[in-house]
């Protein structure tokens, strides 16, 4: 595991207070300093060609639990965020964080029917572990075992069923406790460790419950500065050099971002870099911070 800097005065018990940005940077903290006021909202075409091909390879032995295309488009949008270390990076409190940790989050359903449970899985990557694409398929195979087959709730809902039996003025009273307690970074750490917006980045997989949508809100409550929103697969044109048109498989990719913790040139070397992952998704195999030329 990366070994933890000393903690310095300012820090968080969850991230590093980043002292040496310009005083633009700084100041852009208190004059907008809502996270939902923010919103840099990008999308991206994913040519599902080269990935399909990849599935079929690491599905060959046919293990019990398949590696899917969420589990690629996951590994991708993780080695992205190692790679781009500053969309690991939060606004809380009126100033800039560098997280410790690269985590993900998503939403698991147990079944799709309109009232079956949900379950908040979120998962921290081993930067000097296993591929991010082995990582990925091996948490997921986790949770969802446990959610599907074992019943297991997840300690976000545990608690938000404890809150919501509180009387409302009691209620109100605790959620502001609750967001005084996140401006400064003093949230127990048995509430964040299972809250989904307290990660690097939530994944929505829209596709999979047949929805067309590419844009997700972020939100003011947590540090999470990167939502992905994964649409539903369908045919596409794409165009070679002499005009002709090919219709394969593809999908649209959408990201909202905290548009305050990076300027626009990086979002876009950091999305060229994502579509390079999916169209190469054999570098998934490497460790996580085994630079990619893009």
């Amino acid at each position: 595991m990366e070994t933890e800097r000393k903690r310095r005065r300012g820090d968080r018990k969850d991230a590093y207070l980043l002292r040496d940005l310009d005083s633009m940077h700084k100041f852009m903290a208190y004059l907008l300093p809502n996270r939902c006021d923010n919103e840099a909202v990008m999308s991206e075409l994913v040519d599902l060609t080269a990935i399909n091909e990849y599935l079929e390879m690491k599905n060959a032995s046919d293990p019990e639990f398949k590696y899917t295309l969420f589990h690629v488009l996951c590994a991708a949008i993780v080695k992205t965020i190692a790679l781009r270390p500053s969309l690991n990076w939060f606004i809380a409190g009126n100033r800039i964080y560098e997280r410790k940790a690269l985590s993900i989050s998503f939403i698991v359903k147990k079944q799709f029917e309109d009232h079956a449970y949900e379950a908040l899985a979120i998962f921290d990557i081993d930067k000097e572990g296993a591929s991010p694409i082995d990582q990925i398929h091996d948490k997921v195979e986790k949770f969802v075992t446990d959610v599907r087959k074992n019943n297991v709730v997840d300690g976000t809902t545990d608690t938000m069923d404890t809150l919501t039996s509180l009387p409302r003025p009691i209620l109100r009273l605790v959620v502001k406790l609750l967001m005084w307690l996140d401006y400064h970074g003093w949230v127990p750490r048995s509430i964040t460790k299972d809250d989904p917006y307290n990660s690097s980045v939530f994944v929505t997989n829209l596709g999979s419950i047949k929805m067309h949508a590419s844009y997700h809100h972020l939100t003011n409550w947590g540090t999470n500065s990167l939502f992905a929103i994964i649409d539903e697969k369908h045919l596409h044109p794409f165009f070679g050099p002499d005009g002709s048109a090919n219709m394969r498989e593809a999908l649209r990719l959408g990201l909202t971002a905290d548009e305050r913790i990076a300027d626009g040139v990086y979002f876009a070397k950091s999305v060229r870099l994502l579509k390079k992952l999916t169209e190469n998704p054999e570098l998934l195999d490497l460790p996580i911070e085994t630079p990619v030329d893009y």
